[in-house]
């Protein structure tokens, strides 16, 4: 792992660009003022568990990059409207939010904390496309403001897919997509995704793998993680996301 800045600058770059990305000198910069900030408010408020410094950019910053292993490349330069379902301390949201300016990126988080922490990061980076949202998904999908209204819609670490999947697809416009960072034995969970999808109007899933190259430069990311995305074909029936959605999963045999 780096342990320089100018090793770290070059970790970044060459993790970023073995998933088919190129970073400027400010946004790795900026990537790593991230770190220092996210360690900086760990010492007085709990938001992560991952508190070495080399394995924040693996674990935190790099997993966030791979959300685009799931997206179109030629769609980065677009103002699209992205959101991230579940954000915790803002990944992958701020980290999209520094790659990509042309988008406008949302993030929706249960805990007054975790927001707190990602608008001083937006205020000290100087984030104008990144806004922090507290609210739970469950309700705020079923607000005419944020319903179908994203291009992309994604969640970290955030449930099983089929609850995930019923949290997050109503957000996503028509054509749009679903991208979930996931890992573990996913078997019984993508089947019970696909119906759940299905369900909720979109396309089976695919799965992306990460790349090879991309693990030998983070092997602690060699564990399983893979993208999965789902493509919205019509709107999400209007009854979800439901309140009981964890009690009750969709697509459970």
């Amino acid at each position: 792992m780096p342990t320089t800045e100018s090793a770290e600058q070059a970790f970044l770059r060459a993790g970023a660009a073995a998933l088919g990305l190129e970073l400027t000198h400010t946004q790795v910069a900026a990537l790593l003022r991230l770190r220092s900030l996210l360690l900086e408010y760990n010492t007085q408020v709990n938001l992560t568990a991952i508190v070495d410094p080399a394995a924040v950019l693996s674990r935190h910053i790099l997993d966030s990059l791979t959300c685009f292993l799931g997206m179109d490349p030629a769609r980065r330069q677009e103002p699209l409207r992205v959101l991230d379902v579940g954000s915790g301390a803002g990944f992958p949201a701020l980290v999209l939010a520094i790659v990509c300016p042309a988008w406008q990126v949302f993030a929706l988080e249960a805990t007054a904390k975790k927001v707190h922490f990602q608008e001083h990061v937006i205020a000290e980076l100087g984030l104008t496309n990144m806004h922090a949202s507290h609210g739970r998904a469950e309700e705020r999908a079923h607000d005419a403001a944020w319903r179908a209204d994203f291009q992309i819609v994604t969640a970290r670490a955030l449930a099983a897919l089929s609850i995930l999947l019923e949290w997050c697809q109503p957000f996503a416009m028509v054509d749009g997509c679903v991208i979930a960072l996931k890992k573990g034995d996913l078997r019984d969970e993508i089947a019970a995704g696909s119906r759940a999808a299905r369900l909720l109007g979109g396309a089976p899933p695919d799965i992306h793998m990460l790349p090879p190259a991309f693990t030998a430069i983070a092997p602690d990311l060699d564990d399983g993680r893979v993208v999965i995305r789902v493509r919205q074909e019509r709107p999400a029936p209007s009854s979800y996301p439901r309140l009981n959605a964890r009690r009750a999963p969709l697509g459970s045999s």
